[in-house]
C-alpha cells in the first residue's frame, strides 16, 4: 500500500479525527488510489496510532463513500463511482444553495470582504495550476457562507458528502473548465453584497453543477435516481 513515507505524523493522544482527515486526503490526493487495498498495520505504522481510531476512521470514511469493506475480508478505495459522485454533487448544490440563501442577510461587510479575497487567492492558484492550493481557496470562500448561515445541518450533510466530490473537484481545478468558477464566485458576491438572496442562491447552485461536465451531464441536469 503506497502510503506517504514520514511515518508516526500523528500523536498518539489525537483524536480519531485526525486519523480520518489523513486518510481521507490521502485518498482525495489519490496517493491511495481506486481499487487501492488498505491495511490497517500499515495506516497505523504510517499514523503512528492505534488499530482503533484507524478502524474509527475507515467506518467514517465507508460511510462516506470513499472505502468499500467486506468484514474479515478486505478494505479498498472506492472505485470511481459515476453515479454516486453525481447524487452527492446534487446534494451539495442544494445545501450551498441553501447555506447562501439564508447566508445574504447575516453577511457582514468583512464577510463579504473575506469572499473577495478567498477568489483572489483561487484565480491566482487556477492561473499557476495549483489544483491544492485552488481546493483550499475554494473551500474558504464557500465556507463563508456556510458559517454565517448558522445552519448546523447544512454543515453536516456537507461534510458527509464533500469528501465523495474532492476527487473530481481536483480534476476539475486541474482543467481549464474550472477557471470558471472564478466568474461565478464574483457572481455569488456581487449578488449577496446587494442583498438578493435569490439570486446569490442561484449562482451558488450553478457554481457547484459546473461538475456535471466531468460526471457526462449537461449542466442543469439532475442526477439520476438510485432506485
Amino acid at each position: 500500500m503506497p502510503v506517504p513515507r514520514n511515518q508516526g505524523v500523528l500523536a498518539k493522544s489525537l483524536l480519531r479525527d485526525d486519523a480520518y482527515r489523513a486518510i481521507r486526503d490521502a485518498i482525495v490526493s489519490g496517493t491511495l488510489a481506486p481499487g487501492e487495498r488498505l491495511s490497517e498495520v500499515e495506516l497505523v505504522n504510517w499514523l503512528g496510532v492505534s488499530r482503533t481510531p484507524i478502524r474509527e476512521a475507515l467506518t467514517r470514511l465507508e460511510r462516506s463513500g470513499l472505502v468499500q469493506t467486506k468484514p474479515g475480508h478486505y478494505t479498498i478505495v472506492s472505485p470511481l463511482d459515476t453515479r454516486e459522485t453525481r447524487n452527492a454533487q446534487s446534494v451539495a448544490a442544494a445545501m450551498h444553495e441553501l447555506a447562501v440563501r439564508e447566508a445574504v442577510p447575516l453577511l457582514s461587510p468583512a464577510d463579504l470582504e473575506e469572499m473577495r479575497q478567498a477568489n483572489t487567492r483561487f484565480a491566482e492558484a487556477m492561473r499557476r495550476g495549483d489544483a491544492e492550493a485552488a481546493l483550499s481557496a475554494d473551500d474558504h470562500f464557500h465556507g463563508v457562507a456556510v458559517t454565517a448561515s448558522a445552519n448546523t445541518a447544512i454543515r453536516a450533510v456537507l461534510e458527509q458528502v464533500t469528501p465523495l466530490l474532492r476527487r473530481v473537484e481536483r480534476l476539475q481545478f486541474s482543467s481549464l473548465s474550472g477557471r470558471r468558477s472564478v466568474a461565478l464566485h464574483a457572481e455569488i458576491i456581487a449578488h449577496c453584497a446587494a442583498g438578493d438572496a435569490d439570486g446569490a442562491a442561484r449562482a451558488a447552485r450553478v457554481n457547484w453543477q459546473t461538475l456535471q461536465l466531468l460526471l457526462g451531464l449537461p449542466v442543469g441536469e439532475v442526477a439520476p435516481p438510485t432506485g
